[in-house]
């Protein structure tokens, strides 16, 4: 691990504006990520922002009806909410499948959905990868790739995004709250906050240079059955090979969501048009234009047969 300075940000706005004043400065919260790659020289920061003690741990109701959560809230916490449990249970179930109990007692809200790709070739710094360095190519095209992406990838990346909790956030249609370096704040709906990788995968969110997430907003319940399967080749401490989100109505309508198939939660709106119709309809059209490899290719049986048991599931109460 490299020499760094470390300063206790004392208000959002602070940590934000010095994020931007120093070259290669880092939030850092619980740390379960970033230290990680620290470690490995995959990440170097030259300064580390703490943000612990700004008061972003409090989940709070709305006026419209839904919940407000800090970017510090544990994902502990957060799964273990009444609130959560009873109105976005898809939310609570999806933080259960993560990790270990020791990590989520760490991990954030925030950082879990800045968490970086688990793609061996990007942990490995003797190998190309183009989140690492930009333009050095991606060893994991031509390379083993039975975990790696079959939607929206690019002929520069290839690579899964790895948290579960951010699938059901995009399933939820959560808002991300944040603070710039200016002071200023703004919103920003979670569709739009990971990127696919294009030809620029090193750019994985829409955070600006030095923005800050401070919380992260849930609408007015949906109701119906909330349902998230993880599919994974050990039942505890392994990242998805393919998970399902769904949320399902009594009438058989409803929305889902993807993990483990692409650079970013997976969600189409015609597919939650096609929830009536059943697992293989609401298949085709989230599989659509797929581009898969010969280590990868069972996705898409596995998603449809996933998606299949899911409706099961629901149908049953």
């Amino acid at each position: 691990m490299r020499v760094f300075s470390y300063q206790r940000a004392q208000s959002p706005a602070e940590a934000a504006a010095a994020a931007l004043r120093v070259p290669g400065a880092k939030f850092i919260a619980g740390g379960t990520n970033l230290l990680d790659l620290m470690k490995l020289e995959i990440e170097t920061p030259a300064h580390l922002i703490d943000v612990n003690g700004l008061g972003l741990d409090k989940i709070e109701a709305t006026a419209q009806g839904g919940l407000r959560i800090g970017a510090l809230v544990r994902n502990t916490d957060l799964a273990a909410d009444l609130r959560v449990r009873r109105d976005f249970a898809v939310l609570s179930r999806a933080l259960l499948a993560g990790a270990s109990a020791q990590l989520r007692n760490k991990a954030t809200t925030a950082g879990n959905l800045l968490q970086r790709t688990r793609c061996p070739y990007f942990y490995d710094t003797n190998l190309a990868c183009n989140k690492r360095v930009a333009g050095s190519g991606c060893a994991a095209i031509g390379g083993y790739s039975r975990n790696h992406a079959v939607l929206g990838v690019s002929d520069a990346c290839i690579a899964t995004h790895p948290s579960d909790m951010a699938v059901a956030m995009h399933l939820l249609d959560a808002t991300v709250e944040t603070v710039r370096p200016d002071g200023s704040s703004r919103t920003i709906p979670i569709a739009d906050f990971h990127k696919l990788p294009g030809n620029t995968p090193h750019i994985e969110h829409a955070l600006q240079a030095g923005e800050l997430i401070t919380a992260v907003t849930l609408p007015k319940p949906a109701g119906g059955t909330h349902i998230y399967r993880k599919v994974r080749d050990r039942a505890s401490y392994a990242f998805a090979l393919i998970s399902v989100a769904a949320i399902v109505q009594p009438d058989g309508s409803g929305k889902v969501a993807l993990g483990g198939v692409a650079h970013k939660p997976w969600r189409m709106p015609a597919a939650d048009a096609s929830m009536p119709k059943g697992g293989k309809a609401v298949a085709e059209q989230l599989l659509a234009g797929a581009k898969t490899t010969a280590d990868n290719a069972f996705k898409l049986t596995l998603v449809q047969r996933t998606l299949n048991a899911v409706l099961a599931e629901a149908k049953k109460g």
